[in-house]
């Protein structure tokens, strides 16, 4: 049995903010009814958190829920743990109609740092980076690809992407963040 890696054996690029590939990362689609109270249960229970308001994420018990649609989360969690946070969701779920899938070997992560991580992710993504608050998601694309986001601080960003386009979604951020190549208005 091969040992999983990520996408990109953790590339890193330095500009006048630091691009680097996170170490891998546990990922769980959940998708239900968030007016069921059982659904929502079964969230707080297995993970320590409630359904998120509307673009937001909540911090849970070694994990966070992530709002992606009105009937979809993303769990993130240490890579290690997905499958058993799968189990014990799925078994939590019982008869509940839902759908629980483990996306992290599907995915791939990169980690955004510095002072201007909105100016880098306002030339990528039709997002407005003045406007976005900390613990906000959101769900868009990054040039021509799909890609979620989220600010853990204002100098902290998180991206994931589809793996089969990590190469390119890095070499834009890489090419987006060279110095020189910085807009200065933030």
């Amino acid at each position: 049995m091969s040992n999983a890696v990520t996408a990109l054996n953790g590339a890193k690029a330095t500009g006048y903010i630091t691009v680097t590939e996170a170490p891998l990362t546990g990922m769980i689609t959940v998708r239900g009814d968030f007016n069921d109270v059982a659904f929502v249960n079964a969230i707080k229970t297995v993970c320590g958190a409630a359904i998120p308001a509307q673009r937001r994420l909540e911090a849970g018990t070694g994990c966070h829920v992530l709002w992606m649609s009105p009937d979809e989360l993303l769990v993130v969690c240490a890579y290690d743990a997905a499958s058993a946070l799968v189990a014990a969701l799925v078994q939590e779920m019982g008869s509940i109609h839902a759908l629980v899938v483990n996306v992290s070997d599907a995915r791939a992560v990169f980690d955004l740092q510095g002072d201007d991580v909105r100016e880098v992710v306002a030339k990528l993504a039709p997002v407005d980076m003045k406007a976005m608050q900390i613990g906000e998601v959101r769900r868009t694309r990054f040039s021509q690809v799909a890609a979620a986001f989220w600010m853990s601080s204002d100098t902290e960003v998180r991206v994931v992407c589809f793996r089969s386009v990590a190469e390119y979604v890095f070499n834009l951020l890489k090419q987006s963040s060279k110095p020189g190549f910085n807009v200065g208005s933030w």
